[in-house]
């Protein structure tokens, strides 16, 4: 796999991870009462409020790991980002001059 099919790819699955840690966290916080009920099973849309956890924390967990790899990946665009707004402002600071 080349270079850029990789980046595409750690593009898309953050995209849908973020997209279901996203989904996760408004249905739990919006539609799910907070506390826990009294000898039974509570379901929201389908599933129970462990499940919607499950599935919002391992989204989560997996949203994090593919964005370390994601910077991994772009470490020397970073820097090399980093270092000529750095010189920029450097360049800059010496060009002011007053009228």
């Amino acid at each position: 796999m080349n270079r850029m099919k990789l980046n595409y790819s750690i593009d898309a699955i953050l995209t849908i991870l973020f997209l279901l840690v996203a989904v996760t966290g408004f249905v739990m916080y919006l539609v799910i009462p907070s506390g826990v009920p009294k000898g039974r099973y509570q379901e929201y849309m389908g599933m129970t409020k462990a499940t919607w956890t499950l599935i919002h924390n391992r989204s989560a967990i997996m949203t994090t790991s593919f964005t370390g790899i994601h910077l991994i990946l772009h470490q020397k665009w970073i820097c090399c980002a980093t270092k000529n707004i750095f010189r920029k402002e450097e360049e800059n600071k010496y060009l002011i001059t007053e009228f």
